[in-house]
């Protein structure tokens, strides 16, 4: 994970204002009326104390009093304006980080995710992102607004003496920037171990809903239990540590706000002693400053909450940033496809070779098998044919050029890949099938699920084709999910079919049905088989095994 400073997080998160800075402006300036309007009510109510008393103002009574009404009736529209403005913008660049986050991810996608921890991204996909609701809804804005409104107050009471208004400056930066400083400071770290540990208990409550048959059957319940509440209460400290720096910050704030109170009390008193400003500068200067710490107190409690948000923000940048193991193609002269194969090809995961100087022919309209144990590299070349991953060594290559220089439309377009795993989403089975071709006609589902001879079944359920699977398809059985998986290969109507493992989970009649679809498919369509069957193997026009990493 890159450690960034909270500066260059929130750099990089206002950097992505740039499409609203418009509403963003706007925000700022109906926030800084409303807070104009709000501390001007009270400083009106000091010159009307001063007409009370019979001193000279600039406002007569009445117009004070119309001018308080108006001020309060602006206030209330204007934060409600504001706040509306900055909660559109939060949500509207919610909306455009998810869609960058998810464009990320399909870039990623397979070779940097494979192996990574599903409940830590979701985290960040869910909570981490709505973390920054705090900070383009009650942070951007406020802290234009408080510079803007100093620069205002502190001119307002300057007027009546340059060290009151040098006074009033001092009390801003200390409430507004010193002690939201040393407040993120202290509190560095507790952020970004507070959010980790999140993700951590995300992907293990995930986990452990995932798992929880075999956790019931084994007994282990209880320790499943205790590893969880031993998580939950580590984030709590981390939490509470958070909450309670936040407290310090808030009293240490207000402490300083009173200090600062007084002393323009006293200030302003030592001026009137010696005559250099008369009773209204002693009033007004005093009450101003009372009545306008408002802004700066909102960017004082920023201090603590900030560090959570800059280190959601540090791990959504993280995935923004990552460097893709394969980047898409594009522009290149449309390839249709001919032929594939693998010329001395050489691959390694984290410096494991997997394969060694593997070679094979696949011609067109036939039908190649490939065998070997588990592990021995049969999968990854297949992945590697749908270029999931860049070769070290040699060459992949279809209709004669090599797939890293093939559109990467071009080749999903050319390919159909079923894995031994098939992803089953939420949803009916017909838009699960829907998936490979979303333009696909009712008869094209139903000529797909033939072929996979999975029709009858689906026929033989409730809602037929529009009954829902269940999360992961758990209320199909592994037989009936890989079938459905060969039937999103079949519907995908691409020239080149990559197999792997397709009947492993099927019985002998099933298997017969699918295998005789797959050699009627000979000559339209090029297969690639995976499998452990030699049984399978049968229709297979040529064989190759893959031992060590090595073909025979």
């Amino acid at each position: 994970m890159t450690r960034r400073s909270g500066f260059a997080v929130m750099t990089r998160l206002i950097g992505l204002v740039r499409p609203l800075v418009g509403f963003m402006v706007l925000a700022v300036v109906m926030g800084l009326i409303g807070h104009l309007c709000a501390a001007f009510i009270t400083i009106l109510g000091g010159f009307a104390v001063l007409g009370l008393l019979g001193f000279d103002t600039v406002l007569s009574l009445p117009a004070v009093f119309v001018c308080v009404v108006v001020f309060a009736v602006v206030r209330a529209v204007l934060r409600y304006a504001e706040q509306a403005c900055n909660h559109f913008i939060a949500f509207k660049l919610l909306a455009l980080i998810r869609d960058k986050v998810f464009r990320a991810l399909r870039r990623l996608c397979p070779a940097k995710l494979e192996g990574r921890d599903k409940g830590d991204l979701i985290s960040v996909i869910t909570s981490d992102i709505e973390l920054l609701e705090v900070f383009y809804a009650h942070t951007i804005s406020p802290v234009a607004i408080a510079a803007l409104f100093t620069v205002i107050l502190c001119w307002f009471i300057g007027s009546f003496h340059l060290v009151l208004g040098i006074w009033a400056l001092l009390a801003y930066i200390m409430v507004g920037i010193v002690i939201p400083l040393i407040t993120s400071r202290l509190s560095s770290g507790y952020g970004m171990a507070f959010r980790t540990k999140s993700g951590e208990l995300s992907s293990f409550v995930l986990d452990s809903l995932r798992g929880l048959s075999e956790t019931i059957q084994y007994g282990q319940g209880e320790a499943r239990l205790a590893s969880m509440n031993a998580k939950t209460e580590a984030l709590s400290g981390d939490e509470e540590r958070m909450k309670r720096m936040t407290g310090r910050n808030m009293a240490a704030a207000n402490t300083v706000i009173l200090l600062f109170d007084l002393g323009m009390l006293f200030l302003s008193s030592r001026l009137y002693q010696n005559g250099i400003v008369d009773f209204s500068g002693v009033l007004i200067p005093t009450i101003a400053l009372f009545s306008s710490f408002g802004p700066v107190t909102a960017l004082a409690n920023l201090g603590s909450t900030l560090q959570n948000t800059f280190a959601a923000g540090n791990r959504v940048l993280d995935i923004l940033d990552e460097t893709p193991v394969v980047e898409e193609v594009s522009g290149r002269e449309k390839t249709v496809f001919d032929r594939a194969a693998a010329e001395h090809v050489t691959f390694s995961y984290g410096g494991e070779t997997v394969l060694d100087k593997v070679s094979l022919q696949i011609p067109r309209g036939g039908v190649t098998g490939i065998v070997g144990k588990s592990g021995s590299g049969k999968s990854t070349l297949l992945k590697l044919f749908m270029r999931f991953w860049n070769v070290q060594g040699g060459s992949v290559k279809i209709s004669g050029r090599d797939v890293a220089d093939i559109n990467t439309s071009d080749l999903r377009d050319m390919e159909s890949f079923m894995t031994q795993e098939t992803h089953l989403f939420h949803d009916s089975i017909k838009n699960n099938l829907r998936i490979a071709r979303l333009d696909a006609t009712e008869e094209e589902i139903i000529a797909a699920c033939k072929k996979a001879s999975i029709h009858d079944f689906i026929m033989s359920l409730p809602q037929g084709y529009d009954t829902p699977v269940g999360e992961l398809g758990d209320t199909l059985s592994g037989g009936e999910r890989q079938r459905l998986g060969l039937a999103r290969a079949f519907l995908h109507d691409a020239p080149f079919l990559l197999l792997d493992e397709p009947t492993s989970n099927l019985d002998s009649l099933n298997e017969a049905v699918i295998l005789k679809s797959l050699g009627e498919e000979r000559g339209d369509r090029t297969v690639v088989l995976v499998s452990h069957r030699q049984s399978t193997m049968r229709i297979a026009d040529a064989v190759y095994c893959v031992e060590n990493g090595r073909m025979s």
